[in-house]
């Protein structure tokens, strides 16, 4: 967590730990503290305040949202969801099934684990009135060409929800730009608190149905979250932004608008990241004793590596990394559909390595290193 939000998340409890949208002078001043959460994360991703809403995890905020969705659907009406996805967003869709929606699987090429628009054209009727998919996985970290797929998705008035959880910290999308109906990221991957935030289009929102109280039906942010909002860390997410702003000037940021700024940052991200990544990728590539899930071209994915020994077990090499003081990972990371149509047993799974826009050249020539004493 950056120390911005950190700060007020810390002034929130020591100050304003009250009930918000209340008169006295302390819970105007909580409310506020809210609501500039909401403007400040709206305004850097080129929407509207009124188009984010706070949850306590993006997989419970996917779980209200298919609920909601469902009854503006018929039965027989079909849903596109791709394999590729994380479960939180491929089981609440899938899930529709039961209820009289018919699922068709948008699969993964079965080597490399992406996704094709080719196929997506063959699956789209006009029967779908939903696409869904992720800006980038978790575990093959390909990036999806998403206003590709909305513009094929509106020529049918089909909707589009896209999990940002693993493309975000990487640098948060213009979403205004992008053109989708839903997208969902995780704060505390986003160098926040634990809250899901979900941006969902306003006339959208407005035909969902209503998850929440019966007499918050015509409040967006109530129909939608119905546990009700953290007060004190989604008034701490404002400090998200002010983490992005302290960077750009960092960097000798010029005066532009907010949205403006997003992208450029965003893009300085990417760049600093690709750079590395290349650097892992090459290695990876010229060894065959390992197998790369995703693309081996730095420019098409984010800096999420997942990777299959082909000649020692995945528990020891993780074994060997973490000796070498590496933070990895192991496992299926919650998307067995992805494993499974690639023919990667999901026990023990793949070996993940992530970075981020503050890792160094050194810290990845280190992990280089580890890897050669790891797999031999």
């Amino acid at each position: 967590m950056c120390g911005q939000v950190i700060d007020r998340l810390t002034h929130f409890y020591r100050h304003t730990k009250v009930q918000p949208d209340h008169p006295f002078p302390l819970s105007q001043e909580a409310t506020e503290a809210l609501e500039h959460s909401y403007r400040r994360l709206a305004a850097w991703m080129g929407v509207g305040a009124d188009e984010i809403h706070f949850g306590p995890s993006t997989s419970q905020n996917t779980y209200v949202l298919a609920r909601a969705f469902r009854s503006m659907w018929r039965d027989g009406d079909e849903i596109v969801a791709s394999t590729q996805d994380h479960e939180a967003n491929a089981g609440v869709w899938r899930r529709l099934e039961a209820t009289g929606i018919t699922v068709r699987e948008w699969r993964v090429h079965p080597e490399r684990g992406t996704l094709d628009l080719a196929d997506l054209d063959e699956l789209i009727t006009e029967r779908t009135r939903l696409v869904a998919f992720p800006h980038a996985s978790n575990v093959v970290a390909a990036i999806n060409p998403v206003t590709e797929v909305v513009a094929r998705a509106k020529a049918v008035g089909a909707r589009v929800v896209v999990d940002g959880v693993s493309y975000a910290p990487h640098g948060l999308p213009d979403i205004g730009a992008l053109g989708v109906d839903v997208y969902l990221f995780s704060a505390y991957k986003t160098w926040g608190p634990h809250q899901g935030l979900m941006y969902v289009r306003r006339d959208l929102a407005d035909r969902l149905g209503n998850e929440g109280h019966y007499f918050v039906a015509d409040e967006p942010r109530f129909k939608l979250v119905p546990a009700g909002p953290d007060h004190a860390q989604v008034a701490a997410c404002a400090g998200i932004v002010d983490y992005l702003d302290d960077l750009y000037a960092h960097h000798g940021g010029q005066d532009a608008d907010t949205v403006e700024r997003g992208r450029r940052v965003h893009d300085m991200f990417r760049a600093h990241e690709i750079g590395l990544l290349g650097r892992l990728l090459a290695y990876l590539a010229d060894r065959d004793d390992v197998r790369v899930a995703g693309p081996i071209d730095p420019t098409r994915r984010a800096p999420t590596v997942s990777i299959i020994p082909l000649k020692r077990p995945v528990p020891d090499v993780a074994k060997s990394l973490v000796e070498s003081r590496m933070m990895i990972g192991t496992g299926d990371f919650y998307a067995p559909r992805l494993l499974d149509e690639m023919g990667i047993p999901t026990d023990p799974g793949v070996l993940r390595m992530s970075f981020i826009h503050y890792t160094t050249q050194e810290e990845i020539d280190r992990l280089i290193e580890a890897l050669d004493r790891a797999l031999g």
